[in-house]
């Protein structure tokens, strides 16, 4: 529920979503947009220059998230030790080199070695962001700030894929393809937002010579007295559990991390595909796009996703989170996703794929409230770290089996049909909905175990 707050919390909440999450959130489009070029890239001419199948484009999309998953654990830890504002922008400007070397890829094997070193380049950003934005701000406003955090990932597709599509249009820039162009456009951005943001950014509240003393003082306190609540829930029969083993060992940071995995799966199988899938319109239903029309289309589903992000955590901090609040979108999207094949036509399919956006990424933002309600300090950097990384497996297996089943079940004319394999997205959103039925059930009834807090969450 909402509850009045006093003026120098009003203030200082306000100067906080001002100043670090429109950066943060920057940061978070650039990233968001450079790890999906390659779905852009794909259609748009790089399948054909360098001769890959839709496995291979599945497997190259995929692979990115091996070794992104290979450090993201240890890179949240090396944060929480070395300080947000030196890690973030560290991981940006290696990852901005890297992508800028995707302009001159010359064969499949090139392409999936940079994607690999693309995911190691990337390992942490997502869950030190949200541990960096969780750690400057109460619990009860944390819903808010990743709200808004999180809408820099579906208004990366508003406005990245029309972007990609006039960097694609560029074709000889530099005497370069347009889909090479488009590599280096999105690229060079991390480069110089990473630097920035070595300034920019600020570790503590103390640091920050934007608020004023009383400000610093009234969120330093705020911040400390959580951090103490939360401490002492990891006292469990005379015994503290708040490092590694209270992360790892407990059973509702695993279940959350395999609901993470379905929202995931259904997330990255549109970001890969569904550029794909537009560009099939034209031979399905005889229409022509140019690519620029195909960005555009691209983007439609992800601007009513935005709304809906915003309007669903806004309900969330009206109700507090409930169970529905997550379990329900899921079913959405398992309904949603296949049943996209079969509309018909170009705008009844693009309205049922906005169905599926709308209900990802309404619950995104509200899922990363959990862990940081019964985790805190070097548990709280491993266990998001941990969720994300089981998540992250996602997006290796979504494009990678998406493209292998699309590729299994061609039909007579050879080409790859997308039913089964969006029927397997389906599955995994269900799952994740019946998942976050049976954690909500069990924290309602039984006492935490050792290393173990229930999540609050209501019915």
């Amino acid at each position: 529920m909402e509850t009045k707050v006093s003026a120098v919390e009003k203030s200082t909440i306000r100067k906080v979503s001002i100043r670090l999450v429109p950066f943060v959130a920057l940061m978070f489009f650039i990233n968001y947009l450079d790890r999906s070029a390659i779905g852009f890239a794909g259609p748009n001419g790089m399948n054909d220059d360098l001769a890959l199948t839709v496995t291979q484009v599945g497997f190259a999309s995929g692979v990115f998230f091996i070794g992104y998953i290979l450090l993201e654990v240890p890179s949240n830890l090396a944060l929480a030790r070395f300080g947000a504002r030196r890690w973030l922008a560290r991981i940006m400007v290696t990852w901005g080199i890297v992508a800028v070397l995707f302009t001159w890829v010359g064969s499949f094997e090139h392409l999936a070695i940079l994607r690999f070193i693309l995911g190691v380049a990337e390992a942490g950003f997502f869950p030190g962001a949200i541990l960096f934005l969780s750690l400057w701000v109460p619990s009860r406003h944390r819903g808010k700030i990743l709200a808004l955090f999180y809408l820099a990932q579906p208004l990366s597709t508003v406005i990245g894929a029309p972007l990609a599509g006039l960097l694609i249009g560029a074709h000889g820039f530099l005497g370069l393809e347009g889909w090479r162009v488009m590599f280096l456009g999105v690229g060079l951005p991390a480069i110089i937002v990473g630097l920035i943001a070595w300034f920019y950014l600020k570790d503590k509240p103390t640091d920050a010579k934007w608020l004023t003393r009383e400000e610093q003082q009234w969120l330093t306190a705020e911040l400390a007295a959580e951090k103490t609540k939360t401490e002492a829930l990891h006292v469990v029969k005379g015994k503290q559990h708040g490092g590694l083993r209270t992360a790892f060992s407990s059973g509702r940071v695993w279940v959350l991390a395999f609901i993470y995995f379905g929202f995931i799966y259904g997330l990255y199988t549109l970001a890969f595909f569904l550029p794909t899938i537009i560009a099939g319109f034209q031979e399905i239903y005889n229409v022509e796009y140019n690519v620029f029309e195909r960005g555009l289309i691209t983007a439609i589903p992800y601007i009513p996703a935005a709304f809906a992000l915003w309007f669903w955590t806004k309900d969330v901090s009206k109700r507090g989170l409930k169970t529905w609040h997550i379990a329900g979108p899921a079913v959405v999207a398992a309904l949603t996703i296949p049943l996209a094949l079969f509309a018909g036509s170009p705008a009844l399919t693009v309205a049922i794929i906005a169905l599926t956006a709308i209900a990802i990424f309404a619950v995104l933002p509200n899922f990363w409230t959990l862990p940081t309600q019964f985790l805190t300090g070097a548990a709280a950097a491993a266990g998001v770290a941990l969720i994300n990384t089981v998540g992250n497996l996602a997006g290796f297996g979504a494009p990678y089996i998406t493209g292998a089943v699309a590729d299994a079940t061609k039909d007579a004319n050879g080409e790859p049909q997308y039913f089964v394999p969006m029927a397997i997205v389906g599955f995994f959103m269900l799952l994740s909905a019946v998942l976050m039925v049976l954690l909500a059930r069990a924290g309602k009834k039984n006492a935490p175990a050792d290393g173990d807090v229930a999540v609050t969450i209501a019915h």
